[in-house]
Protein backbone atom coordinates (compact mmCIF):
# COMPACT_ATOMS: atom_id res chain seq x y z
CA UNK A 1 0.00 0.00 0.00
CA UNK A 2 2.72 2.60 0.61
CA UNK A 3 5.32 3.49 -1.71
CA UNK A 4 7.59 5.83 0.40
CA UNK A 5 7.44 7.78 4.03
CA UNK A 6 9.20 11.07 4.47
CA UNK A 7 10.24 12.19 8.18
CA UNK A 8 11.58 15.92 9.01
CA UNK A 9 14.83 15.76 11.11
CA UNK A 10 16.38 17.90 12.85
CA UNK A 11 19.92 17.07 12.75
CA UNK A 12 20.68 15.79 9.17
CA UNK A 13 24.28 14.06 9.90
CA UNK A 14 23.14 12.71 13.67
CA UNK A 15 20.14 11.02 11.60
CA UNK A 16 22.14 9.49 8.59
CA UNK A 17 24.29 7.53 11.28
CA UNK A 18 21.50 6.69 13.36
CA UNK A 19 19.99 4.91 10.41
CA UNK A 20 22.64 3.94 8.75
CA UNK A 21 23.42 1.87 11.38
CA UNK A 22 19.80 0.36 12.18
CA UNK A 23 19.42 -0.69 8.78
CA UNK A 24 22.75 -2.50 8.23
CA UNK A 25 21.58 -5.27 9.78
CA UNK A 26 18.62 -5.53 6.70
CA UNK A 27 20.86 -5.22 3.86
CA UNK A 28 19.25 -1.56 3.53
CA UNK A 29 21.21 1.25 2.05
CA UNK A 30 21.89 5.06 2.30
CA UNK A 31 20.81 5.30 -1.82
CA UNK A 32 21.07 9.25 -2.19
CA UNK A 33 22.49 11.86 0.16
CA UNK A 34 21.88 15.55 -0.79
CA UNK A 35 22.48 18.55 1.59
CA UNK A 36 19.76 18.44 3.58
CA UNK A 37 17.98 15.17 2.92
CA UNK A 38 18.94 11.14 2.57
CA UNK A 39 17.23 8.37 1.04
CA UNK A 40 17.49 4.20 1.84
CA UNK A 41 16.00 1.42 0.64
CA UNK A 42 16.55 -1.89 -0.86
CA UNK A 43 20.28 -1.81 -2.57
CA UNK A 44 20.02 -1.12 -5.88
CA UNK A 45 16.00 -0.10 -5.36
CA UNK A 46 14.45 2.61 -4.97
CA UNK A 47 14.38 4.99 -1.78
CA UNK A 48 11.09 4.01 1.29
CA UNK A 49 12.36 6.15 3.73
CA UNK A 50 13.57 9.68 3.26
CA UNK A 51 15.15 11.82 5.59
CA UNK A 52 14.65 16.00 5.54
CA UNK A 53 16.59 18.26 8.01
CA UNK A 54 13.96 20.86 8.98
CA UNK A 55 14.94 24.87 9.67
CA UNK A 56 12.08 24.50 12.34
CA UNK A 57 12.27 22.39 15.39
CA UNK A 58 11.03 18.98 15.39
CA UNK A 59 7.36 19.00 17.37
CA UNK A 60 6.48 16.34 19.25
CA UNK A 61 6.14 12.91 17.96
CA UNK A 62 2.59 12.24 17.51
CA UNK A 63 1.46 9.16 20.57
CA UNK A 64 0.90 6.11 18.72
CA UNK A 65 2.73 7.00 15.58
CA UNK A 66 5.81 4.40 14.72
CA UNK A 67 7.27 2.70 11.65
CA UNK A 68 7.93 -0.46 11.68
CA UNK A 69 10.85 -2.45 9.56
CA UNK A 70 10.93 -6.20 8.38
CA UNK A 71 13.51 -8.21 9.85
CA UNK A 72 14.26 -11.78 7.86
CA UNK A 73 15.59 -13.69 11.45
CA UNK A 74 16.08 -12.65 14.99
CA UNK A 75 19.43 -11.86 14.76
CA UNK A 76 18.90 -9.12 12.84
CA UNK A 77 16.07 -7.24 15.32
CA UNK A 78 19.10 -7.76 17.81
CA UNK A 79 21.51 -6.14 15.74
CA UNK A 80 19.18 -3.32 15.17
CA UNK A 81 18.33 -2.53 18.84
CA UNK A 82 22.24 -2.75 19.38
CA UNK A 83 23.25 -0.37 16.72
CA UNK A 84 20.38 1.84 17.15
CA UNK A 85 21.61 2.34 20.44
CA UNK A 86 25.33 2.78 20.25
CA UNK A 87 23.78 5.75 17.25
CA UNK A 88 22.38 7.72 19.44
CA UNK A 89 18.63 6.03 20.05
CA UNK A 90 16.46 5.39 23.02
CA UNK A 91 15.52 2.21 23.92
CA UNK A 92 11.59 1.43 23.24
CA UNK A 93 11.44 -1.92 24.04
CA UNK A 94 14.26 -5.11 24.44
CA UNK A 95 14.24 -7.63 21.91
CA UNK A 96 12.13 -10.06 22.69
CA UNK A 97 8.91 -12.06 21.76
CA UNK A 98 5.41 -10.36 21.68
CA UNK A 99 3.67 -13.24 22.06
CA UNK A 100 0.14 -10.55 22.72
CA UNK A 101 0.66 -9.74 18.78
CA UNK A 102 1.47 -13.10 17.64
CA UNK A 103 3.16 -16.51 18.72
CA UNK A 104 6.19 -15.97 16.82
CA UNK A 105 6.29 -12.06 16.55
CA UNK A 106 9.56 -11.18 17.87
CA UNK A 107 10.71 -7.51 17.41
CA UNK A 108 12.17 -4.39 19.49
CA UNK A 109 11.51 -0.89 19.30
CA UNK A 110 13.71 2.28 19.74
CA UNK A 111 13.23 6.35 19.19
CA UNK A 112 15.54 8.09 16.62
CA UNK A 113 17.69 10.89 18.19
CA UNK A 114 14.12 12.99 17.10
CA UNK A 115 12.11 10.60 19.19
CA UNK A 116 10.45 8.93 16.07
CA UNK A 117 9.50 5.15 16.76
CA UNK A 118 11.06 2.79 15.15
CA UNK A 119 10.84 -1.39 15.15
CA UNK A 120 12.31 -3.92 13.44
CA UNK A 121 10.33 -6.97 13.31
CA UNK A 122 10.53 -10.35 12.26
CA UNK A 123 7.64 -12.91 12.23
Amino acid sequence: MLDHLSLGVSDLQRAIRFYDAVFAPFGYVRLWTEDKAAGYGPAGGQDKLALFEQDAPIGPVPTGFHLAFTATTREAVDAFHAAGLVAGGTDCGAPGLRAHYAPTYYAAFLADPDGWKVEAVNQ
